[in-house]
This record gives structure tokens, sequence and C-alpha cells, in this order.
């Protein structure tokens, strides 16, 4: 087993609670592109499935089974290509025309490409991979950083623009997530036990207010048509 944590049980709940949470939510966000069959909203729920995916890799690292050291940049690397795909999602996402499309979907298959092209250098040459596994893990914090930066700025521009009771949550999911990812640039640099906790917990706020966001938008609102 590798797991860097003292707890390595505890740390696999928390990571399964996590996955459970963007399970629900990715539940929620399919609903409109079910009903229009429009590939564009197909975006954030593909982003937070990412997140996921990367949170139940997490928990097996940290599971009893025993996993090859290589096994630690799936959740790593994962995740930041889910912070990436989502500030992608929304910087194409007032693109209507052709082009614009064409330029997401291309932009979008290439970051795929690169997660492909990482993972397969941490298994094939993990001497490689992990003699800068220190440097690059502080490196794409600050590239998640900037990511949850870019999309809070941006949903509460989009909030600004269109005000709603509602969607002034959005941003604030967002930057408790980048206030999740600063924290653990202090836990790797400093190895501060509270900054760890902090991110974990900034962490659980942030899935909760998207939590919220997605019962008020899509489960009340079918609530609402099924009365009428």
């Amino acid at each position: 087993m590798f797991a860097t944590s003292m707890y390595p049980t505890e740390r696999m709940i928390v990571e399964i609670v996590a996955t459970i949470l963007c399970l629900i939510l990715v539940k929620f966000m399919i609903k409109p592109y079910k009903l229009t069959r429009e590939g564009t909203l197909l975006g954030l729920p593909l982003g937070f499935a990412f997140l996921g995916i990367s949170y139940a890799l997490a928990a097996i690292s940290y599971s009893p089974l025993g996993f090859p050291q290589e096994f630690i940049w799936l959740p790593f690397l994962t995740r930041s290509f889910a912070f990436v795909f989502l500030a992608t999602t929304y910087l194409f996402s007032n693109r209507k025309s052709k082009n614009g499309q064409l330029l997401g979907e291309l932009t979008i298959s290439l970051l795929v490409i690169g997660l492909a092209i990482l993972l397969l250098i941490a298994f094939v040459a993990p001497e490689f991979a992990f003699n800068g596994y220190s440097n690059a893990n502080v490196y794409l914090r600050f590239v998640n950083l900037i990511c949850l930066s870019y999309i809070a700025i941006y949903t509460l521009r989009s909030h600004v623009r269109n005000p709603d009771p509602t969607t002034i949550w959005i941003p604030f999911g967002f930057i408790f997530l980048a206030i999740s990812q600063y924290s653990l640039l202090f836990w790797y640099i400093d190895s501060s036990f509270s900054a760890f906790i902090g991110s974990l917990v900034t962490r659980f706020v942030g899935l909760a207010i998207f939590l919220f966001v997605s019962y008020r938008t899509f489960y009340r609102s079918d609530e609402k048509k099924g009365l009428k």
C-alpha cells in the first residue's frame, strides 16, 4: 500500500465520501444534457466526474490492498486534469460559433492526450517520474489554484451580469476548492497538519455548496414541475 498519511483508514473514508458527493453532483448536473442533448452542457458534469474519479483513486491508494508507488500519480494527475478540464469548459462556454466549438473540442482532446502521456511516463519510467514528484506536486497545485481562481472570477462575473439568489453560491464553491488547494501547498512545503485538515474542511465546504446549488436548481425544479 502506498499512503503518505499517518491515518490511511481515515483518509480512505474521507476520499470515499468526496467521491459519493461528486457522483450525486454529476447525477444532478447531467439532467440539462438529457433534456436538450446539447454537447456544450456535458462539460460541467464531466469535469466533476473526473474529480470524483480522482477521489476514488485516492481512496483506493489508501486501502489495505497493495499498490505500486506509481499508483499515486493516478489521483494526483486526474485531479489536476479535472480542474483544467473545468476551466477549459468555462473558457469556451460562451463561444457558440462552429469554430469556437471545434477549438474547444480540440483543446479538450489535447488535454486527454496530455493526461495519457503523463500517466504512461509515470508507469513506464517511474524512476524519472518520482525524481520530480515533490516538485511536480507543488507546480500542479499552483495550476489547480490558477484554474479554480479563473472559474471563480468567471462565475462571479456571470452572476453580476445575471443576478440570481442561487448562482451567487457557485463562485464561493470554487473559491473554497481553491483554498483547499492553497492549504495543501503549505502541507507539502512544511508538513503543516493544520493546513492539511484545513484543506479537507474547505474541500467539503466547496462540494457541499455545489450540492446545495444543484439541489435547488435541478431537483426542486423537477418537484415544482411535478406539482404543476
